[in-house]
């Protein structure tokens, strides 16, 4: 045998061994891993460039468009393009015009290879700031070109390809998948299947859902529209699993042929039945809208609607009557059982007005201030519940608008609306006027849920369980028709497709439903107080509007709370904390720093002293704090001890407005020095803007220079030496390091950040 005839086997064998290996490429286990770790933080939801949706091999298959889901101009409504609902295979979405970034066309690459190459060729600058003419964030004009269009854009935009002005992709991610792509992308689906314990559960549940009879059918209805976007998960069932709940063709036991309509209120058109089906693809956070259900849930269900004996004689149809008026379709219902399931888990619907249908939420967030508390009004004091005649005469005029998307109709329609809010703010305060004051008896305080906190950060906004922060501008106080008319405006209601004579019907409603909000916590204030904390609330082109659209408040009425002092809503608010504070799910020394102690007392002193040093940079204006003016509205920060243990903090920038009462000119309505800080551990927003990285060492140093900073030369420093750009070598793993966090503190919680508002600093 001839010496080099080993080395030849060798060889043989190795592209043996290399062929076989490629052969065994897997979508879900080779593929998708990458898609997730540096893809789907911008590739997911609805505002995903071009609608390429990678967290999942439907998405992947489906492709891409050339139209955008977020399109505030259009003047007709556009067809939806849900993945799972709207079209099930690659075939059925090249005829709702998606065309392939996975196959190849003739001599030419996959486009999504092509676009791999191009990021491939011009990487960023390790850690540089990005040039300033490359657009970034969620205006920028996506091209989104047709494998056939790819040569002239590469020309046009040299540093657009993937992935998009950030730290690519290893050399090892990059060879397997551009041989995955050479190979023919071929995608495969992991069918999820019910545990044995989910099972059971689903079945009980669809049961309850499915039951014969009109009162059955009616609460089935209710309660379907109030958890369809929910990401349900049952008691005892496996870690990361979740369902959504869908109207189907079949019924249970048979596989689940979901019905796709633009609306969960729509008319299905057909049979069907209530079923659980497992959600596909990767969790993302800014859709992760969790909701548990178990035993002790279902029967909490059959003892808040069925242990009554109330009748329906028939189910309502559909349309745009029953749409607008969800009190009247759904009257039969006992509005006290229908108010209770809602507030038991207040933080869910919250979180559907502004985590829901509109993923970056500035439809609903516009309207509202920087940061504000929630409360709820107690069933037992809340007229709508007890009062059977005011329910009746108030009904009527809780009928909201954007049934229709008519444009040159748009004026009357809102002013049609406009009015019947305002019949029936007049008439709910002649009611409240002639019932007994309003006490803390009068503030719901059933559960963890009673104490909400919000912050927007611009075009969205983060909710969380507690009082967070320094007592806020504004306080809603909730009650029944104020808490499902928000539910259904913003959510059941909302078509993220619809056209701008409906996207702006929804904004100026909702503008109407935070008037009311205010207004009826004001009824808590002295009577001589709320003229003032109004104006303070309205302020300049905010008493226009004041005139033109809101009903006036009552002045009269005695409240039956005992507030001292000039500043009655302080006041309020320790008397809140004070008497709520088993409730309060979240204390907050830093912010709210009281006796020179500003950290948690349950944590390591090694974190005290950081939380200390930490606190100086909360509750302070912008007058005082210059460096408030470069800071975007959501920065984390990443605190190490020497040890590697970590601990992750939110610093949120609440921008202050004169009012937050018009749907333009916005920037016209800023008080920059009255900007604030709010710093609370853990990861409070879905979409991160910046993330420092820094020893707890540091951290003194850190507040020092943040401190002397006075314009964008000095805070660039500060970056320079702690701050994660989107170029930095190491910015998947701090970027993914926040997710884990919230997988450690919040499991159930976890997903996917979104990196589409990281911000070039």
């Amino acid at each position: 045998m001839s010496p080099r005839y080993p080395l030849f086997l060798l060889l043989l064998l190795m592209l043996l061994g290399r062929t076989t290996l490629a052969a065994e490429i897997s979508y879900s286990r080779d593929i998708q891993p990458i898609f997730t770790q540096k893809c789907v933080a911008c590739h997911a939801c609805y505002d995903s460039p071009c609608q390429l949706n990678l967290g999942s091999a439907e998405g992947a298959a489906r492709g891409a468009s050339k139209l955008s889901v977020y399109d505030g101009g259009r003047t007709r409504a556009q067809a939806p393009s849900r993945l799972y609902f709207d079209a099930r295979g690659e075939e059925a979405w090249r005829r709702k015009d998606f065309h392939s970034v996975l196959d190849a066309s003739g001599a030419q690459a996959a486009l999504m290879a092509r676009m791999l190459e191009l990021g491939r060729s011009n990487p960023p600058e390790p850690n540089a700031k990005l040039p300033a003419d490359l657009e970034l964030g969620i205006s920028r004009q996506n091209q989104c070109p047709r494998p056939g269009e790819f040569d002239d854009f590469a020309r046009k935009h040299p540093r657009a390809g993937m992935p998009f002005a950030v730290t690519g992709l290893s050399e090892q991610e990059h060879q397997t998948l551009q041989r995955w792509l050479a190979e023919g992308a071929r995608v495969e689906e992991q069918v999820i299947r019910p545990s044995a314990v989910e099972q059971r559960q689903v079945e009980a549940w669809e049961r309850l859902l499915n039951a014969p009879g009109a009162r059955e059918a009616l609460v089935g209805r209710w309660l379907f529209e109030h958890l369809f976007l929910a990401h349900l998960y049952f008691d005892g069932g496996e870690a990361g699993r979740f369902f959504q709940l869908v109207r189907s063709r079949t019924p249970s036991g048979e596989p689940i042929d979901p019905i796709a309509t633009r609306r969960p209120n729509d008319d299905p058109g057909s049979t069907f039945y209530y079923r659980f089906w497992p959600i596909q693809g990767v969790i993302v956070h800014k859709t992760h809208i969790t909701y548990p259900l178990s035993d002790r849930k279902l029967a909490r269900v059959r003892e808040l609607f069925f242990s009554s004996d109330w009748q329906a004689d028939a189910v309502p149809g559909y349309g745009a009557q029953r749409r607008a008026n969800p009190f009247e379709t759904f009257q039969a219902i006992p509005a006290r059982a229908r108010y209770q399931f809602m507030l038991d888990n207040a933080e869910y619907f919250v979180r559907t007005f502004i985590r829901g249908p509109v993923c970056r939420g500035q439809i609903a967030t516009d309207v509202i201030r920087d940061n504000f508390w929630t409360l709820f009004q107690d069933p037992a004091h809340d007229l709508y519940i007890t009062d059977a005649q005011y329910r009746e005469q108030a009904t009527p005029l809780l009928a909201m608008p954007g049934q229709f998307d008519d444009i040159g109709d748009l004026l009357g329609l809102w002013r049609s609306y406009r009015n019947k809010r305002n019949d029936y703010e007049a008439l709910r305060m002649q009611a409240y006027a002639d019932a007994p004051p309003p006490s803390w008896a009068h503030i719901w305080a059933g559960n963890d849920n009673a104490l909400l906190s919000i912050f927007r950060q611009f075009d969205s906004a983060s909710v969380r369980k507690g009082l967070i922060g320094e007592v806020p501008q504004t306080l809603w106080w909730m009650d029944y028709p104020l808490f499902e008319r928000t539910y259904y405006q913003l959510v059941v209601n909302f078509d993220v497709f619809g056209n701008v004579s409906h996207q702006a019907q929804t904004r100026l409603y909702f503008d109407l439903i935070r008037n009311g909000a205010e207004v009826n916590f004001l009824r808590l204030m002295p009577p001589g107080a709320r003229r003032a904390l109004l104006d303070d609330w309205y302020q300049n082109s905010g008493k226009v509007k004041m005139w033109l659209d809101y009903q006036r408040i009552d002045s009269d009425t005695a409240t039956g709370l005992v507030l001292a002092g000039d500043d009655p809503k302080r006041d309020f608010a320790q008397a809140l904390l004070a008497r709520y504070a088993s409730l309060n799910a979240r204390p907050d020394p830093i912010n709210r720093c009281v006796d020179g102690r500003c950290y948690r007392s349950d944590i390591a002193p090694e974190w005290q002293q950081v939380e200390q040093v930490l606190s100086r940079l909360a509750s302070r204006p912008a007058a005082g704090l210059k460096v408030i003016e470069q800071l975007p509205e959501a920065t984390l920060l990443r605190v190490e001890l020497p040890n590697g243990q970590r601990e992750v903090y939110s610093l949120l920038r609440n921008r202050a407005h004169s009012n937050v009462a018009f749907m333009l000119g916005e920037e016209l309505r800023y008080q920059p020095g009255l900007d604030s800080l709010t710093l609370y551990p853990g990861v409070l927003s879905s979409y991160p803007n910046f993330i420092f990285n820094l020893k707890a060492e540091e951290v003194p140093s850190f507040v020092g220079q943040l401190e002397r900073v006075r314009d964008g030369v000095g805070f660039d420093k500060v970056v320079e030496r702690w701050g994660i750009r989107r170029t930095h070598p190491r910015f998947w793993t701090y970027f993914h390091d926040m997710s884990a966090y919230i997988r450690e503190k919040e499991p159930i919680e976890a997903g996917i950040l979104d990196m589409n508002r990281y911000q070039n600093l």
